[in-house]
C-alpha cells in the first residue's frame, strides 16, 4: 500500500494557491533570481510557483495516490537520489524533487546556476510544515555519495552523463520539443491558449510549442493577430528582442520569407526546435500522416497540442506550462522507477 505522507504537499499546495503568500514568502528570492537570470522575469517566476500549486491541489494528490496505491515507497529512507536539474524555466527541478521525496528516498539536488533560488525556499517551507524532511533534503554544488541519479540536459550532456554515471541506476533526459497540430477550425479561445503555449517562459521550456502543423491553405492572419496580442508581456524584454531582431535581420539579408507576429516570427521549416523568437510551421495534406510522424518521433516530443482526436497523445491547447504530477518529462514514470528501485535490496 502507498504509505508515503503526502499531507505536507497538500499544505504546500494550499499556500501556493495564494498569490499574496507567494509575494510575501518568495518576493526576495524572485527579485534575486530575476536579477541573476533575466529570462526568469518576476511574472514567470510567479506563474511557475502557481503552476506547482495547481499540481498539488487535493484532487491532483488524490489522483496520484489512487494511481500508485499499490506502490510501496521506502518507509525508512536509506537511498539517496541525486538530481542534476535543468535551468531553462523557473523551478524546473520541482517534479523530481516531489517524486524523490514521495517515493521515500532522500533528495540531493544539484541546481542549475540559472535556477537556484526558488526551490530552496520551497524546500524550507516544506520543512517548516514537516520537520522530518530536513534530514532528507540537501542541495549541493557537486553530487556525491548517492545511490541513483536523475539528470536533465542536452543531447550532448546526456552522452557525458551516460558514461560518467553508467554504474548507477539512472534516468538521463535529453532534448525534447513540443508541437501544435491545427485543423483550421480552432476557436479564438483555443488560439489564445495556443499563444500562451508558445510565449510563456519565452518559449524556452521543453513543453513550449516551437512547431506548428497546419493544413494546406491555412489562413494565418487570425492567429498572427492573437499571438501578437497575447505575447505582449514579453514584448519589451531586452534579450528576447535582441534575438528577435537578429532573426529578422538574417531573414531579410537572405531574402527568406517569414510572417511577423510582433514578438515572434513564423517560418516554414521541417525541424521541431526553433530559435528564440521564432516558431516553425509545416503544411500537411493528411492529418493521419502527421499523426504517424509524431508517433515515430515520440522520443523527441514532450507535449502535443491539438483538438483533433486523430492525433495520439494530444492535449488541449493551453496546458503546456501547467503539467500535472503524472506528466513525466520524458514519458518515463519517475515515481514508479524510484519505487521499483526501493524494492531492490
Amino acid at each position: 500500500m502507498f504509505t508515503a505522507n503526502l499531507q505536507p504537499f497538500r499544505q504546500l499546495g494550499r499556500l501556493l494557491a495564494d498569490p499574496q503568500w507567494i509575494d510575501e514568502r518568495f518576493g526576495a528570492a524572485i527579485e534575486r533570481q530575476s536579477l541573476e537570470n533575466s529570462w526568469f522575469t518576476p511574472a514567470f517566476c510567479r506563474h511557475a510557483l502557481q503552476s506547482i500549486g495547481q499540481m498539488l491541489i487535493p484532487d491532483a494528490l488524490d489522483a496520484f495516490y489512487a494511481r500508485y496505491q499499490d506502490a510501496v515507497p521506502a518507509e525508512d529512507p536509506h537511498r539517496t537520489v541525486a538530481v542534476i536539474s535543468a535551468g531553462n524555466i523557473p523551478v524546473a527541478a520541482f517534479h523530481d524533487f516531489f517524486c524523490v521525496l514521495a517515493s521515500g528516498n532522500n533528495y540531493q539536488g544539484k541546481l542549475s546556476e540559472h535556477d537556484r533560488r526558488l526551490l530552496p525556499v520551497l524546500a524550507d517551507e516544506l520543512i517548516r510544515i514537516e520537520p522530518a524532511f530536513a534530514e532528507r533534503i540537501t542541495f549541493v554544488e557537486r553530487v556525491a555519495d548517492f545511490n541513483a541519479i536523475i539528470t536533465t540536459g542536452s543531447d550532448n550532456s546526456a552522452r557525458y552523463f551516460e558514461y560518467y554515471f553508467k554504474n548507477y541506476p539512472h534516468i538521463l533526459r535529453k532534448n525534447r520539443n513540443s508541437v501544435g497540430v491545427l485543423t483550421g477550425e480552432e476557436t479564438d479561445d483555443e488560439l489564445r491558449a495556443l499563444a500562451n503555449d508558445i510565449y510563456l517562459y519565452f518559449g524556452l521550456g521543453c513543453r513550449s510549442v516551437s512547431k506548428l502543423f497546419v493544413p494546406k491553405g491555412y489562413d494565418f492572419v487570425p492567429f498572427l493577430h492573437i499571438l501578437t496580442q497575447e505575447s505582449q508581456p514579453i514584448a519589451q524584454h531586452h534579450q528576447f528582442n535582441n534575438n528577435l531582431e537578429y532573426q529578422k535581420a538574417i531573414h531579410l539579408m537572405n531574402q527568406l520569407f517569414y510572417m511577423d507576429a510582433g514578438t515572434f516570427l513564423l517560418v516554414e521549416n521541417q525541424n521541431y526546435a526553433s530559435p528564440i523568437g521564432m516558431v516553425y510551421y509545416e503544411y500537411y495534406d493528411d492529418i493521419n500522416l502527421v499523426n504517424r510522424r509524431l508517433t515515430e518521433d515520440a522520443d523527441q516530443l514532450q507535449y502535443i497540442a491539438s483538438r483533433d482526436p486523430r492525433i495520439a497523445r494530444a492535449e488541449p491547447f493551453g496546458h503546456a506550462q501547467s503539467p500535472t504530477l503524472v506528466d513525466y518529462p520524458d514519458g518515463v514514470d519517475t515515481f514508479q522507477w524510484l519505487v521499483s528501485m526501493n524494492n531492490v535490496q
